[in-house]
C-alpha cells in the first residue's frame, strides 16, 4: 500500500562514484567499484544533546557534516579507483601517516583538512570581498553601497565557483550523483517504491539540501554585515567572523522549517538554493540511481514514522 506524502529526516551527499545517505540511525556510503560492482559500507549515527538547541546546533552540526563527508570522499575515492590505484596516487606523507600514525593520525588529518576547508570558505567568501570592497572605498565613492556591493560580490565569488567547478570531469559526475540523491529522496518522500523507474520521474532539486544551506548563509550574512560599521576593514572582518555562528544558526533552522513546511514563507525561503541547485546537481543516469538506491536502503528504519522530519 503506498504512503501518504511526507518529509523525511533522511538525506545525504554525493561522493565520488557514489552517495552517502544518514538516516535515523545508520549512515550508509554506497560506492561503485571500477568492477561495475557496488560497494557499500555502515556506520553508526553519533547522536549529540547540542543536537536539541536551535541556532547553537547549527554550527556543530556544520562542523560534523564536514568532517563526517570527508571521511565519506576519502572512502568513495578508494572504493571508486580501486585499492591499488589509490594507494598508487596516495602522497608520500599520507603513507607515512597511515603506516607510522594508525587510524586516529588519520581520523585526525582528515578532521583537519575538513576545518582547513572551511576556512578556505571564509577566506574566498568573507575576507576576500570585504577587503576588495575596502580597498576600493580608498579610492571610489562607496558610501551608502559598500555592504550592497560587498554581498554582490560575495554572490559573483560563490556562482563562479560552481560554474567554474562544475565543467570537471570527477565535479561534473559528482553533481549527476548529487541529482541521484535528491530524486531518492523524493520518491521516498512521496512514499513510493525505490525503482529506478519510478526514482527516475521525480525532481533532482530539494529544499533540504547542502547548496540551499550555503545560500541561506550567503544571504543572512549579508543582512548581517549590512548592520556592521565600515571604520576599519580589519575591525569588519573580526566582527564578521564573530557572528558567523548566529548567521550559520539562523541558517539552520531556516533550512530546517524549509525541509518541514510546505508553504509560500518556505518557497520563498527555498527559492534562492532551488536555482542555485541547477549548478550543483545534473540529471543522473540508471546507474547511479542504482547506487543510490543501494546507499538509501539500510539506513531507511522498519516504520516510515520513524524517519518523519
Amino acid at each position: 500500500m503506498k504512503k501518504e506524502k511526507f518529509k523525511t529526516s533522511v538525506g545525504g551527499q554525493a561522493l565520488i562514484e557514489g552517495i552517502m545517505m544518514r538516516g535515523p540511525r545508520q549512515v550508509c556510503t554506497a560506492v561503485r567499484r571500477p568492477d561495475g560492482g557496488i560497494e557499500t559500507k555502515l556506520d553508526p549515527v553519533t547522536t549529540f544533546s547540542w543536537q536539541k538547541i536551535p541556532l547553537v546546533r547549527g554550527v556543530l552540526s556544520m562542523i560534523e557534516s564536514l568532517i563526517v563527508g570527508y571521511r565519506c570522499l576519502m572512502y568513495s575515492a578508494e572504493i571508486s579507483m580501486g585499492e591499488e590505484a589509490f594507494e598508487a596516487e596516495e602522497s608520500k606523507l599520507d603513507k607515512w601517516i597511515n603506516e607510522h600514525l594508525g587510524e586516529k593520525a588519520q581520523n585526525f588529518v582528515m578532521s583537519l583538512a575538513a576545518v582547513l576547508g572551511g576556512m578556505l570558505a571564509l577566506v574566498l567568501f568573507m575576507v576576500l570581498p570585504t577587503t576588495i570592497v575596502g580597498l576600493l572605498g580608498k579610492v571610489l565613492p562607496l558610501e551608502g553601497v559598500r555592504a550592497l556591493l560587498e554581498g554582490v560580490l560575495k554572490i559573483a565569488i560563490f556562482i563562479g565557483y560552481l560554474a567554474l567547478v562544475r565543467n570537471m570531469k570527477d565535479i561534473k559526475r559528482m553533481f549527476r550523483y548529487h541529482g541521484a540523491e535528491h530524486k531518492t529522496i523524493a520518491c521516498y518522500e512521496a512514499g513510493e517504491e525505490l525503482t529506478v523507474e519510478n526514482i527516475r520521474r521525480h525532481s533532482r532539486f530539494h529544499p533540504r539540501c547542502g547548496t540551499s544551506f550555503l545560500v541561506l548563509v550567503i544571504l543572512i550574512s549579508i543582512l548581517v554585515s549590512s548592520l556592521l560599521p565600515w571604520s576599519s576593514t580589519g575591525l569588519r572582518i573580526v566582527l564578521k567572523l564573530l557572528t558567523l555562528p548566529v548567521v550559520m544558526g539562523i541558517s539552520y533552522e531556516l533550512i530546517k522549517l524549509a525541509g518541514r513546511y510546505d508553504n509560500i514563507l518556505t518557497r520563498i525561503i527555498s527559492a534562492p538554493g532551488l536555482w542555485i541547485q541547477r549548478l550543483t546537481t545534473s540529471e543522473p543516469d540508471d546507474s547511479m540511481i542504482e547506487v543510490a538506491i543501494a546507499a538509501v536502503k539500510p539506513v531507511l528504519p522498519e516504520n516510515w514514522e520513524d524517519s518523519l522530519w
